[in-house]
This record gives C-alpha cells, sequence and structure tokens, in this order.
C-alpha cells in the first residue's frame, strides 16, 4: 500500500494521533533515531525528510543524539535535525541507561550538553539508571543544568560542550553558565541531608 517505510508509519501515526483526539503531548520514535542510525546523515536521510514532509506538524520527533547514547549533543547537530523533521526534536537522553547493562551505574552530574540548547528542544525525558536511589544525582543536576538555561542568554555552543566555572572560584559563574562540578557538589549536599533525613525515619 505504502512507497516506503516512512510513509506508512506516518500514515498509522497521524491516523492514531488524530483518533485520540490530537493530544498535546503525542510522540513519535523513529527507526532512524540518532546519526548512527541514518543514511548516509541526518539531513540527506530519505526516511527522516520523508517523515518531516508527512507527519502532522504537532506530533513530537524522539532523538537520541549522534549515537544512541549519546555523550554530547550540539546546537549545530539539533539545527540539522530540525531542517530535516520541520520541528525541534524531543530528545531522549540515555546518558545514565544502564537497562542494557545493570552492572554499571552513572552517577555523575548531567553533563555535555551545550550551553542554550532548550531552545533548540521541544522536550527533553531522561532515561535513568535502573536502581531508583541511583538517580538523585542525575536528576538533581539535570534539574541545575535546566536552571541555567531558563537564566541563560548565552548563544549556543557549536562545539558542544559546557561553560564550565573553574573550581574554588568565589565568583558566581556568570548567568546562564553551568558548571557540572558545582551541580554535582550542591547534589551530593542535598543527597546527604536526605539520606540522614531517611535514617532518622521511624523503623529505619
Amino acid at each position: 500500500v505504502f512507497p516506503s517505510l516512512a510513509q506508512a508509519q506516518a500514515s498509522v501515526a497521524n491516523e492514531v494521533y488524530q483518533e485520540l483526539g490530537q493530544p498535546s503531548v503525542f510522540l513519535f520514535c523513529p527507526t532512524e533515531y540518532c546519526s548512527s542510525l541514518c543514511s548516509p546523515s541526518p539531513s540527506k536521510s530519505c526516511y527522516l525528510l520523508t517523515l518531516g514532509q508527512e507527519l502532522l506538524p504537532e506530533i513530537g520527533v524522539i532523538w537520541t543524539g549522534p549515537k544512541v547514547v549519546s555523550q554530547e549533543l550540539s546546537a549545530t547537530l539539533l539545527e540539522e535535525v530540525e531542517g530535516v523533521l520541520r520541528r525541534r526534536p524531543v530528545i531522549w537522553d540515555n546518558l545514565y541507561a544502564n537497562d542494557y547493562d545493570c552492572r554499571r551505574v552513572f552517577l555523575g552530574p548531567y553533563t555535555g550538553r551545550a550551553p542554550g540548547l532548550m531552545a533548540r528542544l521541544h522536550g527533553l525525558l531522561l532515561n535513568p539508571n535502573c536502581e531508583l536511589q541511583a538517580n538523585f544525582i542525575p536528576i538533581h543536576t539535570l534539574g541545575s543544568w535546566f536552571q541555567s538555561e531558563l537564566g541563560s542568554c548565552a548563544h549556543p555552543d557549536h562545539t558542544g560542550m559546557e561553560t564550565v566555572a573553574a573550581p574554588g572560584d568565589s565568583q558566581c559563574p556568570q548567568e546562564g553558565s553551568y558548571s557540572p562540578q558545582e551541580a554535582l557538589e550542591l547534589a551530593l549536599l542535598d543527597w546527604v541531608a536526605e539520606i540522614n533525613r531517611q535514617a532518622l525515619e521511624p523503623g529505619r
């Protein structure tokens, strides 16, 4: 019935979206959901080009970045994806995901995301560690990054790296900058306080 996979998927997604009454949040995960899965590249992928043309504009499209688990996200890449999909992507961030190897747990700060990215996003979802308590630092530092983005006057950084404050700097970072190290220290303080609070609860 359909000349391509992309046209089939877009047709089904559009029909489901309309049948559900056009909900305010409706997300579509494409078969090519990161750069490494695109042939030959996101901007030249016939599959993504077709989705961009055929999918109703209100439908959000999920993207994980250069890879399934992306160490860095840059404004340049997001501009390319936005151009081909004709909408800002919803980032499904697998930075902390460990469902593919549960022997590993990721406890570091949210990092590798360029300042000014939020203006390029339709949304951001964090895929966490499978172990609930291990996600305190990831979620806490994501909140710090998000707050810095809200107050940011910075232009998108095409290198894909953060603006990092010097350790021990007595002055606050420039408005809009995000320091992973500073965010980690704040998260650790709050995590210790939370552990101590739970330890004092009856039955603990």
